[in-house]
């Protein structure tokens, strides 16, 4: 009997998916391996909606997504690099920023920004820790057809996209959901915008590590 489809093999197969799956909340990076109709289950969704919510949008494109799955491991990287690393080197230190200019405006009006503040900086922290290790020294190991031997690595970086997937529904509960307050200013409300936009990004990044470049190297593909 074949296995049954999973939440990871969806976006995998199906790139526009992101998108169906981030509208109604379900993980689709570190908690990819669970069956899609458990996870649609969870959502109170059934598959049938889904997977029609998931034509619709397939249907608005022309062209359809790359396909990770069957790229070559080194553009995989390179993707990899140029679409999630570089912009979240610019993008973190723009976030942190931000929060810090809430905390000292409007601290005082809402105890939550101080705690979304020490998350954020773990995170980030955390963040350009996990990158350097995958720049200096997994993709390249990768990268150079040595991907069966990086099991230890990969296991470091698959506990520490559980520890950012925990930072990020952190933050999601504190803020009700990325929902401003009314009295919100501006650069409140673009922090939590900011925060959102982060979330979504990371999902889709940890998506093509976990669940197509790590299981791809450690079995020697290239």
């Amino acid at each position: 009997m074949d296995s049954p489809l999973t939440v990871a093999a969806l976006v995998t197969q199906h790139p526009r998916a992101v998108a169906v799956l981030q509208r109604h909340l379900i993980d689709f990076c570190c908690g990819g391996a669970r069956p899609l109709a458990e996870a649609c289950g969870r959502a109170n969704l059934s598959l049938e909606t889904l997977m029609d919510e998931l034509h619709a949008e397939e249907a608005r494109f022309t062209s359809p997504d790359t396909r990770w799955d069957l790229e070559p491991l080194p553009r995989l990287i390179t993707h990899l690099l140029e679409r999630y690393h570089a912009p979240l080197w610019s993008e973190l230190p723009r976030l942190r920023a931000m929060a810090t200019k809430v905390l000292r405006v409007h601290g005082d009006k809402d105890a939550r920004i101080a705690e979304i503040n020490v998350i954020l900086s773990d995170l980030a922290d955390e963040l350009e820790q996990h990158m350097r290790k995958e720049e200096q020294v997994l993709f390249p190991m990768i990268g150079s057809g040595r991907g069966s031997a990086a099991g230890g690595p990969v296991a470091v970086m698959h506990a520490e996209h559980d520890s950012a997937g925990e930072a990020l529904r952190a933050m999601r509960r504190l803020t009700d959901g990325y929902t401003p307050p009314a009295e919100a200013c501006g650069t409140w409300r673009a922090l939590w915008q900011g925060l959102e936009a982060l979330e979504a990004e990371l999902h889709a990044h940890i998506h093509l590590e976990n669940n197509i470049l790590f299981p791809r190297a450690l079995r020697g593909g290239r």
